[in-house]
Parts: C-alpha cells; structure tokens; sequence
C-alpha cells in the first residue's frame, strides 16, 4: 500500500481540512469529495433509496395475502382468493432459478372486471403495498397508436420505471394496473379493415408488453423529448393487471348462458342470478365484447368483483383501516375536535350513494359534501372541541351541495 500523502487526491485539501482521508491503494480522497462522487453516481444511473431487493421481498402465503387484503377492502372474497394465488404463484415463480431440464413457469397477468367503485384499483393498490414492490397506475383511455395524438404504450412502463426512481432491476419486477381496458375494446367482433386509433391497434401494440419482451422505454415519455436516451426493460417479470367495468357484457354472458340451457339434454333451463351475471364470465365474452383474442389469452386470470349492496358499503365506511369514517375523524381530530356520526347519517350516505350509482368511489363524493361546511368554519373555531352529524344535518349539507341535483340531473 503506498504511503499516505494526507492529502486528497481530488480536491487537494490537507488531512487538517476535512473530516475524513479515505486510505485508497495509490491515493485518498476526502469525504467531501467521496459524497459529491456518490451524488454523481446516483445522478448518471438513477439511484433508489427504497428497499426493491428480490431477497427483501417479504412474499406471505395465499392466505395471508387474502387476510391483508381484507383489512383495506370489504367483501370480494372471491377476487381476493383468485388474486392472492396469482400473485404468490408469480412471485414464486420469478423466485425459481431455472436449471436446462427444469420446467419453466410462464407469467400469469389478470383481468378484474366490475362495476365501477367496486375495488378494482384498491384491490391491485393494496397488494403492491403488501409486498413492497413499485407499482403504477395507466389508464387505457389515453393510450393511441404510434403516429396518433395521445399516449404510446411505452409510457405505460414510464410510470413503473417512476415509481421505482428509475431503478430497472425494481422496475421489472414491479405491478402495473391498467385501468379502463375495456375502453380500447374494438367496436365490433369482427377484424379491423379500417385504422381503429385508440381500440385494436392499441391492443396490438399491447401484446409486447403482457407477454414479456424487452422494451425500450423513454424515461421522460416517447413524444415530447424524441432525443433522450432510451432505457431497456424486461416485461417478463412484470405482473399486469387489467381492469374494466365493461358496461354491458352482462348481456353477451346472458345470451351465451341463455344459448348453453337450449335443447335437449340439459336439465331445464338453468337458474340464472340476474342480479350478478359477471359471476358467469368467460374469456369468449371478452373476446365478444372486442377484446382480441391475443389480449384474453396474455390475461390468463379472469375474476369479477360483485356489486355492492347496502351491507357492504355500510362496512366500507367504517371497518377498513383506511375506512372513510376514520379518515374524516383524524382531519377534524388533527384541529382536537371529536367528530362523532350517528348510525343514521351512515345508513343515508349509503342510500344516497345506491341512488347516484357510484359504487364505493362516491362515498368520499358524498362526505365531503356533507362535512365542507364544518371542515371550512371550525378550525378557526377556537371553543370547537365536537361535531356529532345526524341525518337532518347531512340531508341539508347535501342539498346545499347541489350534489344531489347534479345526479337527478343525470
């Protein structure tokens, strides 16, 4: 080892100027000098304080996962069992070190399909924060053909590599929830002879992505900065998640349904739940609604989430960790005012949120309307110490909104 200079090597100032000589082979460099390198470094390559290590991921048995789901989302016990066993067999499987005689496991990415408001989107939300993984969030809406104006796929993966501070080997083993698939649905079952901008040729470009590829990505969006750097992710480790209320496709199954009971041999027409047809869905409604065929088979998993009756959303506002109720209560405890709501007011907001059709999503809607009076005047109230709201209160909160003429509007 060469003999110390006291000196670093960078900036050159002396042993008596600083804080620490870090001892290299030839040379030493000041602490200063080794913290403005470390910035460097980060800068160039996109550094990533967040714990996104494959041995850091802390994967819990199906079960498990069903137990965590259920403290943040009510019912859908269903869904939840489809998407624990998908996601715990995915990260199983990304797990596996594959030997050249060993059987290899192909990714299984989902399909959720519900009303709007039913926990499509809490439900993929809530499992990225379980296993500390990146996570984002596409609409589909936006998304067009390349050439067109809107969105390119690609930028799909721009929100992942985001969500993960540009970390690629975070970013690829990540999840990402693309919301309103069924809004690129083409418009009829049969092939496109015509361009269709924002439906099948979206798909089309789609497919790369869903099946496991490696993509080039432009870290800042493809359209607005054509010269930047193009950064290579890997989509075979990715789990998607499509979801889509497909308004509609209750129709398609219940013709199918209608055309399986038809005939000799079946038994008499088979007793059909009107009020939940998704429960009857199969990849052939997808594909019917204007899915193409190679989309259906890239979502292999496809699980429906229940409407919600009255019990549910009930529940909804009141049990979960996060339950509406509770966070209205730490904003209004935050100024130290007790916010107290009867039993009625619930009973109302959820009759009111049935009326307006807006699933769960519209509770929020529907509080905030109730309580912005009270959220505006009382924190400077400053002999405030509780609020207790009962229904004659939230029905005149509600109708000086104007909420309620907006929807019967509507």
């Amino acid at each position: 080892m060469a003999k110390k200079s006291g000196v670093c090597a960078f900036c050159g100032r002396k042993a008596s100027e600083v804080r620490l000589l870090i001892q290299g082979i030839d040379a030493e460099i000041c602490d200063s000098c080794a913290e403005q390198a470390h910035l460097i470094v980060k800068e160039q390559f996109g550094g990533n304080e967040k714990s996104y290590t494959p041995s850091g991921l802390a994967l819990k048995k199906p079960a498990e996962i069903k137990k965590f789901l259920d403290q943040y989302v009510i019912g859908q016990d269903e869904a939840k069992r489809t998407l624990a066993v998908a996601v715990y067999n995915h990260y199983k499987r990304i797990s596996q070190k594959v030997q050249a005689d060993e059987v290899e496991i192909e990714k299984s990415n989902i399909i959720l399909v519900g009303e709007t408001g039913t926990g499509k989107t809490l439900l993929a939300r809530t499992i990225a924060k379980m296993l500390n993984v990146p996570f984002a969030i596409a609409d589909a809406t936006v998304l067009t053909e390349a050439g067109y104006v809107g969105e390119d796929v690609e930028n799909i993966l721009v929100k992942l590599l985001q969500a993960a501070d540009y970390d690629v080997a975070a970013t690829e083993r990540g999840i990402v929830f693309i919301d309103e698939i069924d809004k690129i649905a083409r418009k009829s079952d049969n092939p496109s002879i015509t361009r269709d901008v924002s439906g099948e040729g979206v798909q089309q470009a789609m497919l790369k992505l869903l099946e496991g590829s490696i993509v080039n990505v432009p870290p800042q969006g493809g359209r607005k900065h054509p010269e930047q750097k193009m950064i290579a992710v890997n989509t075979k480790d990715i789990l998607f998640i499509a979801g889509g209320a497909f308004d509609g496709i209750e129709r398609l199954i219940a013709a199918r349904k209608r055309t399986n009971v038809i005939g000799y041999g079946t038994g008499g027409n088979e007793a059909l739940d009107k009020d939940n047809m998704l429960q009857y869905l199969s990849p052939a409604d997808l594909k019917k609604f204007g899915l193409i065929p190679e989309i259906v088979g890239r979502l292999p998993i496809i699980t429906h989430l229940n409407p919600l009756d009255a019990d549910a959303l009930k529940r909804i506002l009141t049990e979960p960790k996060n339950a509406l109720v509770k966070q209205f209560q730490k904003l209004f405890a935050m100024d130290k005012i007790n916010l107290v709501v009867k039993e009625e007011v619930l009973d109302f907001v959820v009759e009111k949120a049935i009326e307006f059709k807006v699933g769960a999503r519209g509770l929020r809607s529907i509080m905030e309307a109730i309580l912005n009076d009270a959220m505006f005047e009382m924190p400077s109230d400053i002999n405030a110490t509780e609020l207790v709201i009962d229904r004659a209160y939230a029905e005149a909160k509600l109708e000086k909104s104007g909420l309620q003429k907006l929807h019967v509007g509507d």
